[in-house]
């Protein structure tokens, strides 16, 4: 199952908010961190989550299972590996 780690700071919550409006992905908490999982591919739009660039590029805080396949400006995209 493909995890993505994303620290629970103010900051962060546009990322788990778009991320839990994709019926595919499910968003749960592990101690401080919300923890992002998928079956599959995990894609999350960077304007839509209101991050300005630095908190974005900051934001992975840990992966399970997966690859990041894309993360710039546009989006962060995760695969299964």
């Amino acid at each position: 199952m493909t995890t993505l780690y994303v620290l629970d700071v103010p900051e962060n919550v546009g990322v788990p908010a778009v991320a839990d409006a994709d019926p595919a992905v499910t968003v749960d908490r592990v101690g401080p961190y919300f923890a992002i999982t998928a079956e599959g591919t995990i894609t999350i739009d960077r304007r839509a989550t209101g991050c300005r660039h630095a908190v974005w590029y900051s934001c992975v805080a840990g992966l399970t299972a997966a690859t990041v396949v894309q993360h710039d400006k546009d989006a962060l995209r995760l695969e299964p590996s």
